[in-house]
Formats: structure tokens, C-alpha cells, sequence
């Protein structure tokens, strides 16, 4: 739990709680490239990686190692996003980089 605690404190991130519904960010992992539309809060519409080829209604839960242990409604560099969607949970490859629309400029 330590190594989580450490690791999720010291990654650059964005909370999708202080984003404005509509915001759009381009979230780059290891494997996959996503879009992703906030809707409200951890509500969002995603599409990228090979389980979202269009647009769809989930949850982003948050952010981990992997593992068990989340941080809530964060997508942090180096963590795999976690996203609850037609009744699974998704776990991404870890993140390398954020970027928002329109101005593109890295978070």
C-alpha cells in the first residue's frame, strides 16, 4: 500500500471533478490512444483502445497500479485508468500523457 500511496501522490494528474462538463481530454497510455468527454463529475463518454471503437457512456472510477487499491476520479501519468462500462471493468495500460481540447497543452 505504501508503494501505491507514494506513486499516486507524486503522478502529475487531473481530478475529472474540478473539469467543466464537456471538457475534452486525449489521454495517450502505452497500448491505446482515448478520448474522453466528461459529463458530469466521473460520468463520461469514451472511445479509443480496443474495447471503446465508438463513443460510450461509463464511469471513469479512477486510477491505479493495477491493483486493488483506486484513486477516485483521478487519471494520473503512470497509472491505468480504471472505467466501468457495459457492465465491466476496464483497466488501461498506464497513462503517458493528457492533453485537453481545444488547446492541446499537456496536464
Amino acid at each position: 500500500m505504501d508503494g501505491f500511496v507514494a506513486a499516486s501522490s507524486a503522478a502529475d494528474g487531473v481530478s475529472l471533478r474540478d473539469l467543466d462538463p464537456l471538457t475534452t481530454l486525449h489521454v495517450r497510455t502505452c497500448n491505446s490512444h482515448y478520448r474522453i468527454v466528461i459529463s458530469r463529475q466521473t460520468a463520461v463518454f469514451v472511445q479509443g483502445g480496443r474495447f471503446f471503437p465508438e463513443a460510450t457512456d461509463a464511469r471513469l472510477e479512477g486510477s491505479s497500479l493495477g491493483g486493488s487499491f483506486l484513486k477516485m476520479g483521478w487519471i494520473g501519468i503512470g497509472l491505468c485508468m480504471e472505467i466501468w462500462a457495459r457492465g465491466q471493468r476496464i483497466v488501461t495500460s498506464p497513462v503517458r500523457s493528457i492533453t485537453r481540447e481545444p488547446d492541446e497543452r499537456p496536464h
